[in-house]
């Protein structure tokens, strides 16, 4: 997929666009299939332990993890991109046409950010509690979550639902149009959120999407999401692109690159050499990874 002159200019303007279509069915299945299996390993392994009855085998992609995680929430325990570290989901992350849309947002040199994660939101109806989270995020800018030497990095997150992603679900919303303001403050108290006082006085926008969609976002950009009031899981993936050799604002875990007009002999397309320095970064840590929570005074990070 190739974006129009005009849309570019939306997203710059933006901050925000939704790339409808981005994505095939065989562009995701690929990494659907080694989510289920993943699902369905951890299932096994928990019933063996006794934590979980029903294995709800024969229950679809969007319903079963919910129906688990209601019997046991450690189901998910390990299931994100730098724990599973699946081969699909390498394969993904160079997948051609996200690195066509990529391309056009952040030029022919692309780096993988190693800031990305899969999430899977289950209803509401199964939380132990309702409030602010992994599944319900508050308020933030991605640039809330990177070191402060990223702030002139073009980092775009491409955040893509591998089903549906309505208002009932608990879909993204963001505050379009004020990314000149560059970063707001954020403080850790609700999870890496802005300060209320400095949320910008904007209507939200519901980016509301479907499979094959990319919702496209500037680091700026503040998002946040809802509870999923369906009976259904809210899958997606979010994950980040940006100019080969520019900050990531996270140096204790591995970027690498993912296209090379210039360069072609860079890329990583190494599989083993991936986990590999997975591994390493957790094993050997070193560099940075955090959130910045500025403190009012007197208070506390």
């Amino acid at each position: 997929m190739r974006l129009t002159n005009e849309q570019i200019e939306t997203f710059e303007t933006d901050g925000f666009l939704i790339a409808e279509g981005a994505l095939t069915d065989a562009d995701l299945q690929p990494v659907m299939d080694e989510l289920c299996a993943f699902i369905d390993t951890r299932a096994q392994e928990l019933k063996a332990e006794g934590k979980i009855e029903d294995l709800y085998e024969e229950e679809p992609f969007e319903k079963r993890y919910g129906l688990l995680f209601q019997q046991c929430k450690e189901i998910g325990k390990g299931m994100d991109i730098m724990h599973m570290r699946g081969r699909a989901m390498f394969e993904f992350l160079h997948n051609k046409n996200l690195l066509d849309v990529a391309e056009l947002l952040v030029g022919p040199e692309i780096t993988c950010s190693p800031i990305h994660h899969v999430r899977a939101k289950p209803p509401a109806a199964y939380e132990e509690r309702e409030g602010p989270g992994f599944h319900n995020v508050p308020w933030h800018q991605d640039m809330g979550v990177m070191m402060y030497e990223a702030e002139e990095s073009n980092v775009v997150t491409f955040w893509l639902p591998l089903g549906d992603a309505t208002e009932e679900m608990g879909c993204m919303r963001v505050l379009k149009g004020i990314v000149k303001e560059g970063y707001l403050k954020h403080q850790k108290a609700g999870g890496t959120t802005i300060w209320p006082e400095l949320l910008p006085d904007v209507e939200p926008t519901l980016a509301v999407c479907k499979k094959g969609d990319v919702v496209l976002m500037s680091r700026y950009t503040p998002h946040s999401s809802t509870s999923n009031r369906s009976d259904r899981c809210r899958w997606s993936l979010d994950l980040r692109y940006q100019p080969t050799g520019v900050h990531t604002g996270r140096t204790a875990h591995p970027d690498f690159v993912v296209r090379s007009l210039s360069r072609p002999d860079s890329v990583m397309d190494n599989y083993e050499e991936w986990c590999r320095l997975w591994v390493d970064s957790f094993e050997n840590r070193q560099g940075v990874s955090m959130h910045r929570n500025e403190p009012r005074e007197g208070e506390q990070a």
